[in-house]
């Protein structure tokens, strides 16, 4: 695997040179638009928009609207003129703990790995995360946008995080008027505490799978061999719960199933 970054992350006098790595990977389907009549594949041209005539790939540039309607091309030299340091450094800020963070800043991870010969400060400053308990608040350029990010140790190695920044995340306060004005009662509150209390589990990520990508695969499988299709399951219809009456069998079958030590299969 070919790293996408490399540069150096500091603390104090420091300096640690890195490779980045993508930590994770999709497996999402993708689709491709086809022609109904013979299923050709379509294709998307880049065309100018006022006139609709087709682009060359060389004969594009990035540019940035600063008014309606005008546009200030950027190309890469004018890119390369940005301070060098900034976007070949992680710039470490604070160190916080983990437990400060709320997982809703959090965007995409990547694996930091030493440089040749970087083995020893690398190896430092996993251990001196590890020991204290502390996240890195860094900042870091890549490819062309400076994000927030934050650095801790995982699996003995350096796991950077990056974050959206706290005018990027929308407070729920703008959502005020769409809780409505439900009071709760004492025992549906008890109720719902233990419901949760018996439904729960040490955190085993290798045993949640993705269902719907499976039978996805099994569907379009079947439809490449001639296979007959699963009929479409009816969507049941909405009933009026009682809350109260639902939480005393949610919790009395939980229990049950504790008892019995039936663990339930994550879908």
């Amino acid at each position: 695997m070919r790293p996408i970054w490399s540069g150096t992350i500091s603390f104090g006098l420091v300096s640690v040179p890195v490779r980045m790595f993508t930590a994770t990977q999709s497996k999402e389907l993708r689709f491709h638009f086809l022609h109904k009549k013979d299923l050709t594949p379509i294709a998307y041209e880049k065309v100018r928009r006022d006139d609709r005539e087709p682009v060359d790939p060389d004969e594009i540039v990035r540019g940035f609207e600063i008014e309606k309607g005008r546009y200030v091309p950027l190309e890469d030299e004018d890119l390369d003129r940005l301070d060098v340091e900034l976007t070949h450094s992680i710039d470490i800020c604070d160190f916080v703990s983990l437990e400060e963070i709320d997982p809703v800043y959090f965007r995409k991870a990547y694996y930091l790995l030493p440089a040749e010969g970087a083995e020893k400060p690398y190896r430092l400053l996993v251990r001196a995360l590890e020991e204290t308990g502390r996240v890195a608040i860094a900042k870091v350029v890549i490819r062309n946008k400076q994000h927030l990010a934050a650095v801790r140790p995982y699996e003995d190695v350096l796991l950077l995080e990056t974050m959206y920044y706290a005018d990027e995340v929308r407070k729920p306060q703008a959502l005020d008027g769409e809780l409505g004005t439900a009071r709760l009662q004492k025992t549906e509150v008890e109720l719902a505490k233990s419901l949760v209390e018996n439904l729960s589990e040490t955190f085993e990520p290798e045993k949640y799978d993705d269902q719907y990508r499976k039978e996805l695969l099994d569907l379009i499988q079947a439809k490449a061999k001639g296979r007959p299709l699963p009929e479409p399951a009816e969507e049941p219809e909405a009933e009026v719960v009682d809350l109260m009456a639902a939480l005393r069998e949610s919790v009395k079958r939980t229990k049950k199933q504790r008892k019995g030590g039936s663990k339930r299969k994550a879908s």
